[in-house]
């Protein structure tokens, strides 16, 4: 339903953690190298609990390939660097949301090639810098398929 981006993640933990999230909603998860660890990381496999056998997770050379294997999405890039709160936006089912690495966020570059109305920011009290990557993506993916009703999710 929604394709995952992490550009060139740093730290296994969040990793597995999205990977655990993208198997909980159904979403895919597309890494794009250079990667902060290998796939095999212990850390990594301890946060992703044995969801990583049921993610669909695919690395990627770069963003342009990703994207083009995913035939050119609606792009959303989440940052702190965005001006439109992504609570704002109506999402749909095959948007792509990227976020970036941990250290340092989304480059100037990769930020320049998204149109600024499609840069999106969580909103955090002043002076606070970011979320971790792993909460950051919970909040806008769950955000995202609250929208579509929670399409096929268990019933309860």
């Amino acid at each position: 339903m929604f394709e995952i981006i992490l550009y060139e993640p740093e730290i296994p933990p969040n990793t597995g953690n999205v990977m655990r999230l993208a198997a909980n909603l159904g979403a895919r998860l597309h890494l794009i190298e250079p990667l902060g660890f290998r796939l095999e990381d212990p850390l990594l496999r301890r946060a992703g609990l044995d969801y990583r056998e049921w993610a669909e997770v695919e690395v990627h050379r770069s963003l342009t390939s990703c994207l083009a294997r995913l035939n050119h999405p609606r792009l959303w890039a989440i940052s702190t660097r965005g001006r439109t709160n992504y609570a704002s936006i109506w999402f749909a089912p095959g948007d792509a949301f990227l976020f970036g690495p941990e250290s340092r966020g989304l480059p100037e570059e990769v930020l320049n090639g998204i149109a600024a109305e499609q840069r999106l920011r969580i909103p955090m009290r002043p002076g606070n810098r970011s979320l971790n990557l792993s909460n950051a993506v919970a909040v806008v993916l769950y955000e995202a398929w609250r929208q579509q009703g929670f399409a096929g999710a268990k019933r309860v």
